[in-house]
């Protein structure tokens, strides 16, 4: 009989330093005091043992996650985490029935913690819909995507819904000193640089989970117990949190947009660095920049639209990254131009008018009349061709009769426009008074 040696088994590998320093309870969660504070309705619902359904919203790494898992360990509730990036609603709906039978059969529930929830369609969300209506589940749904476009309102209608910021830098500070000290963590066996720290915390962007991944890679590749910047930086390849088909999509362009309305070029600056170095289509930057220049500065600054289209042409003529010099120049220029939202204001009036009241129609004065029933009927009867007059203004209004004294474009007094308000009066003057033929 052959001599057998015993089986030899590698202890398993250590969990992710970002889950070894998880919280266990709520008073180790780290910031969102607003939530989980002494004053917070978050807290207030969980010490009062108020479990039905949640809706968590935020960026990643600010305790979706681990305070699903404190609500199931408070509860009693067996933790269940399924993703719906990665889940079908059938399986969703075993889960369900399965806590469905729990609960009837033990009086037990289960914690569905559904992450991604935005990934189901809309439709598709109605499978938690009755479960959450008869209590047989706690749910809790994690979102990145703003809840009131990604999610259908019979959902938002039954669940608590709490938006998780980032964390702040005094957080994450906080937290990467005791993932050095603590044995959960890396046991003191390494020292971190007071400026490897400080770039660290900034990098971090307010998700904790990439501050405890990026100090455990550092710590991998270090030769000796110190951490260093240099080691910071090779650990962190990318700081920046945008989704170009979600929420921080349309915060970020929003903060451009608005920027440049109110005259800061600076602030125009960064946002617009932010937004191309996230990824961003350049083209979809160019179109909001072309349509800024006719909504906020229009013709206070004619050349503005100038700038915008000339950027557009760049973006598709070379792409970037060699377009966001053009995308930066009439982003500015439109900053430090004179504003005036005259021409929008004046179009929505028009709009609301033609909305609002019954469609009036052309004057007979201002129709063509190109055969002789339609002379004979009046068409073009009363028009005066505004080059026979001296101002070359016609005595003669263009409006229908309902709307002879409306006023739709009102210039300000800024750029241009102070002139063409000047010029504006002449011309209304001109058209209410007996014209001078030209000679």
């Amino acid at each position: 009989m052959l001599d057998m040696e015993p089986l030899q088994f590698s202890p398993p590998p250590p969990a992710p330093l970002a889950e070894r320093m998880r919280p266990r309870s709520i008073d180790e969660v780290a910031g969102q005091q607003a939530l989980l504070g002494p004053e917070g309705p978050l807290r207030a619902l969980i010490d009062r043992a108020s479990y039905r359904a949640f809706l968590f919203w935020g960026p990643p790494g600010t305790g979706k996650t681990t305070i699903g898992r404190i609500v199931a360990e408070q509860s009693g509730a067996r933790f269940v985490q399924l993703s719906a990036a990665l889940s079908g609603v059938k399986e969703v709906r075993r889960v369900l029935d399965d806590s469905q039978f729990r609960w009837k059969s033990e009086g037990t529930r289960d914690l569905l913690f559904l992450d991604e929830v935005h990934r189901f369609a809309k439709n598709q969300q109605d499978v938690l819909l009755s479960y959450l209506e008869e209590g047989s589940v706690i749910f809790v749904g994690a979102t990145t995507e703003n809840p009131s476009f990604a999610l259908n309102a019979a959902l938002l209608s039954r669940c608590h819904v709490f938006a998780f910021a980032p964390l702040d830098d005094e957080a994450i500070r906080g937290l990467l000193e005791r993932a050095l000290a603590s044995t959960e963590g890396l046991d003191g066996a390494y020292r971190m640089d007071p400026e490897a720290m400080d770039a660290l915390v900034g990098l971090s962007d307010g998700d904790a989970r990439r501050a405890l991944t990026a100090l455990e890679l550092a710590a991998s590749i270090a030769a000796d117990p110190q951490i260093t910047l240099d080691l910071i930086r090779r650990a962190v390849q990318k700081k920046l949190r945008y989704d170009r088909a979600g929420d921080e999509h349309y915060n970020l362009i929003s903060a451009l947009h608005k920027s440049i309305r109110n005259s800061d070029p600076d602030a125009t600056m960064y946002w617009l660095s932010r937004i191309i170095e996230g990824g961003e289509d350049p083209r979809f930057i160019a179109r909001r920049l072309i349509r800024i220049a006719s909504e906020d500065i229009g013709l206070a600054a004619p050349r503005a639209l100038e700038q915008a289209t000339a950027a557009w042409h760049a973006v598709m003529a070379v792409g970037l990254p060699e377009c966001d010099l053009a995308l930066a120049q009439a982003a500015v220029y439109m900053a430090c131009a004179p504003k005036s939202n005259a021409l929008y204001v004046g179009r929505a009036d028009a709009a609301r008018d033609i909305e609002s009241r019954a469609v009036d129609e052309v004057p007979l004065h201002l129709r063509n009349a190109p055969t002789r029933l339609m002379k004979e009927s009046g068409y073009g009867k009363g028009y005066l061709y505004a080059h026979d007059f001296e101002e070359g203004v016609a005595p003669m209004t263009c409006l229908p009769d309902g709307l002879a004294k409306r006023r739709y474009y009102k210039p300000t007094g800024r750029g241009f426009e102070a002139s063409l308000r000047e010029r504006l009066d002449d011309l209304r003057r001109a058209r209410t008074q007996p014209g001078r033929p030209s000679t």
